[in-house]
């Protein structure tokens, strides 16, 4: 079954320089029927004004993933780790007992990108932050693992304490993918227009997708699609 979710539907907030839009909720945006899926408890779809940003912050047992669709975001915490995660790019990072950090648009024009937090299958791990630059051209046939857990041999991806992989891809308007699901999957229509089966999304829509074994992505349009695999709570 897939269920849409579609951008109108969302939560959101405006904080002038932060535009922010919740798929779960999230700060002052509370929905009892959107709490999580599976492990995953954020989903926010935001955009960054330039030269502004998230201030120093704490955070603990959680599982932290930025995945940058335009511009760039710094990522500054107390273990020493900085660094920029540019368009197409994803950074990860695991909590555990605890960290503090920034996030900054510190570019001259807006950042916009997707945050999504997990509940990690293992808790109390020392902290950690990585990043890694992928492939930027469109996919023809299958799409890209960005995101996989520690027990995942996948060593092209970045590691999560989580079993989830994150996929993503950009496309070209009339490609078509086969998409296995494991597990159950979350859908995001980065930009552009896909078809799931026979389910539309545009941009900024998302979609629950569950009792499915395989899926197929159509581009409507040229598009970008993340596809999150996660286990069922």
């Amino acid at each position: 079954m897939i269920s849409k979710i579609s951008y109108n539907q969302l939560g959101g907030a405006d904080h002038g320089w932060l535009q922010a839009k919740h798929h779960f909720s999230f700060a002052s945006y509370h929905n009892p029927k959107r709490m999580h899926f599976g492990p995953m408890r954020v989903i926010n779809d935001d955009i960054v004004a330039p030269h502004k940003g998230f201030a120093a912050h704490p955070h603990d047992n959680m599982e932290i993933i930025t995945y940058v669709r335009k511009g760039a975001i710094t990522h500054k915490d107390d273990m020493g780790n900085e660094g920029r995660t540019k368009a197409g790019d994803v950074q990860v990072m695991s909590a555990g007992t605890g960290v503090v950090h920034s996030e900054f648009n510190l570019e001259d024009e807006e950042t916009i990108l997707y945050q999504i937090w997990m509940f990690p299958n293992k808790k109390n791990v020392k902290p950690r932050w990585d990043a890694k630059e992928f492939p930027k051209e469109p996919v023809t046939d299958k799409l890209k693992a960005l995101v996989t857990g520690f027990n995942d041999p996948d060593s092209d991806s970045l590691k999560i304490y989580q079993d989830t992989t994150i996929f993503a891809g950009r496309m070209n308007k009339g490609t078509v993918i086969k998409q296995k699901i494991e597990q159950q999957a979350y859908v995001l229509c980065s930009y552009g227009k896909l078809c799931l089966n026979d389910t539309e999304l545009s941009r900024g829509d998302g979609a629950e997708i569950v009792n499915l074994q395989e899926i197929s992505i159509t581009a409507q349009e040229d598009c970008e699609v993340l596809l999150i695999d996660l286990p069922k709570y």
